[in-house]
């Protein structure tokens, strides 16, 4: 395996799955020979779950003999990394990278999200209070900057604590929408109205056409 080279191959369909950096690399070995029998250990790297907008992992150490047939396996600068066959199509073209802020620690950059979930809230009563402070954060303080951009925000229910919203032009299909509303919208909105919590995006972004983003060819 070359340098940052995948790790992992399905010789099936031939496709990358896993790319360890050096910096990552170097950390595992280390902690790998600390560990019994390390030259019959691989680092295994699976996917768990998610926390909201991105997948959850577990990297452990375990026999590279606990492989099972659909399981990835890659062997390449004296490291052997299996990934599941049940994250295998959710981590394909992740990057397992190290990282010195903080005390350090690995990290995964992944391209993979997981699905949104299917959400249809109704176009709620907007007359009232609540409502009407939160249409005037996003007129005054949200749809001036995403506009420069050919977007929109528009108010659709506020329930609970939780302000539902749905973006429109140059925001609808576009792969910074989740950044835009996480750290546009909502900050906007928590921050002047103590009553709402969370912002959720009720957007149909699957049939947006956004001419500010394109994803990479292939």
């Amino acid at each position: 395996m070359a340098d940052d080279g995948p790790v992992g191959v399905d010789t099936d369909a031939a496709h990358s799955v896993l790319t360890v950096t050096d910096a990552a690399r170097g950390v595992v070995l280390g902690a790998m020979a600390e560990e019994p029998d390390p030259d019959g250990l691989a680092l295994w790297v699976e996917v768990t779950g998610a926390n909201g907008d991105a997948y959850a992992y577990d990297i452990y150490f375990q026999a590279a003999s606990d492989a099972a047939p659909g399981d990835v396996v890659g062997r390449g600068e004296g490291l052997c990394v299996v990934v599941p066959e049940s994250s295998v199509a959710r981590l394909t073209g992740a990057r397992l990278d190290w990282s010195d802020e903080g005390e350090g620690g690995l990290v995964m950059l992944n391209p993979n999200t997981p699905p949104r979930p299917d959400i249809r809230v109704r176009q709620g009563d907007l007359s009232g209070e609540l409502a009407q402070r939160a249409l005037l954060v996003l007129e005054e303080q949200v749809n001036p900057s995403i506009a420069m951009h050919g977007g929109r925000a528009d108010l659709v229910a506020v329930e609970e604590g939780v302000a539902y919203v749905r973006l429109s032009g140059g925001c609808q299909g576009c792969g910074l929408a989740t950044v835009t509303l996480s750290q546009g919208i909502e900050v906007a909105l928590v921050e002047a109205i103590e009553e709402i919590h969370s912002v959720v995006d009720v957007t149909d972004h699957a049939s947006g056409n956004n001419p500010y983003f394109e994803p990479a060819k292939k």
